[in-house]
């Protein structure tokens, strides 16, 4: 049977836990026993004073940690072409009323190239899953020559380079990270192997996601993953532990999001609406920014679909990078993961002036012409 989000606190909190806002958001727990009771009481936190005091503890380690920038990933989603067939996905090999797309070699270096000359520092290279070798090899020649055309004084590297294309072989991992790839994003969408299960078929398997992100580490990229918030039988307990498995995986980065289904890809059972996603999602964000500190945490377009200020909502309670949308706009409706997501139609100028706009609106400014990595690889 599957259980509902539970959204009150039921279990004795430890000492740390039951002090008063102010004090029981203080440093010390992060590590100790009381964790799981801390990260519990954030996520179910209802009281108005109680979330103003959570959000604004968030906001401060964020200051204090990694600065008041906003890192920007420009994102290319290059192909929705995938071998897979996740329960959740709107891309999915099993949905065939999606047209697909590839993205020529040309269309991805414009893209960088656009992504350079407005100071964006990063981009984000995402698609559908696949693992062959002629996808390994188109890979590598996009990363090469995104290296190559956006070299300039003021990023002689180029731009930094985020990978998102799911599992692959050790050897295709460490091949891209020689092309110049730094960072890879590995969502492994729940920490409990059994919710796990429900999202995936038979032939995926939980360990393999688990190995991939440590492979990725012991090669040397930055690694980062996420879940889903509020999936039909997720718990609040499930949600920390996501937080703990974070944690004790070490991870640089995370993006994370509210659940949101596609009409050709439904999960069974029910699931909270649209307002208490956004809020647990806004929670976990202010959750892993005060359990993890100096991590890059995306505000994902997720809690845009939900909120118009949703982005500018996860700024405040934590978030440091946003990934601007500069997929091309007659292939953007292609790449549609969930229903609803925002900015289809919007050019990659319109959405960098509204982006900025919405940053700004939160007190932040970007940071330009920089990788943005995350501060706790740098103290690695």
């Amino acid at each position: 049977m599957n259980r509902p989000v539970r959204i009150a606190w039921h279990k004795r909190a430890s000492a740390a836990a039951a002090r008063e806002p102010a004090a029981w958001l203080e440093g010390g727990w992060q590590h100790s026993d009381a964790a799981p009771d801390v990260l519990r009481r954030i996520l179910t936190a209802t009281d108005p004073a109680e979330v103003e005091a959570i959000r604004m503890a968030a906001e401060k380690t964020l200051l204090e940690h990694c600065g008041d920038t906003v890192r920007l990933r420009g994102l290319i989603e290059f192909s929705n072409r995938c071998v897979l067939d996740c329960h959740y996905c709107g891309i999915r090999r099993g949905n065939r009323a999606v047209k697909r797309y590839s993205l020529t070699l040309d269309d991805v270096v414009a893209c960088a190239r656009w992504c350079a000359d407005k100071g964006y520092g990063s981009l984000v290279l995402q698609s559908g899953e696949r693992r062959d070798a002629a996808f390994v090899r188109r890979v590598e020649a996009m990363i090469r020559a995104i290296k190559e055309a956006t070299r300039s004084e003021a990023q002689p590297d180029g731009l930094g380079i985020t990978l998102c294309v799911g599992e692959q072989a050790p050897e295709s991992y460490a091949r891209w990270f020689a092309a110049g790839a730094h960072r890879y994003l590995l969502r492994i969408e729940s920490s409990s192997p059994e919710l796990f299960a429900r999202l995936h078929p038979e032939n995926q398997w939980f360990e393999t996601r688990v190995a991939c992100l440590k492979v990725l580490r012991e090669i040397g990229y930055q690694v980062g993953t996420g879940v889903m918030i509020g999936l039909p039988g997720q718990t609040v307990d499930h949600l920390v532990d996501d937080l703990l498995f974070f944690r004790d995986l070490d991870v640089d980065m995370l993006g994370m999001g509210p659940y949101l289904p596609h009409a050709q890809a439904v999960l069974p059972g029910e699931i909270p609406g649209a307002q208490e996603r956004l809020r647990l999602g806004l929670r976990m964000i202010a959750a892993a920014r005060l359990l993890l500190r100096d991590v890059n945490i995306a505000a994902t377009t997720a809690l845009q679909a939900l909120a118009d200020d949703g982005r500018e909502q996860g700024l405040r309670f934590g978030a440091n990078v946003i990934m601007p949308q500069v997929t091309p706009p007659r292939v953007r409706a292609m790449y549609t993961l969930y229903d609803g997501k925002p900015c289809l139609d919007d050019t990659a100028e319109q959405c960098a002036v509204c982006l900025e706009n919405r940053i700004a609106s939160v007190g932040r400014k970007t940071a330009k012409n920089q990788w943005g990595d995350s501060v706790k690889f740098a103290r690695r």
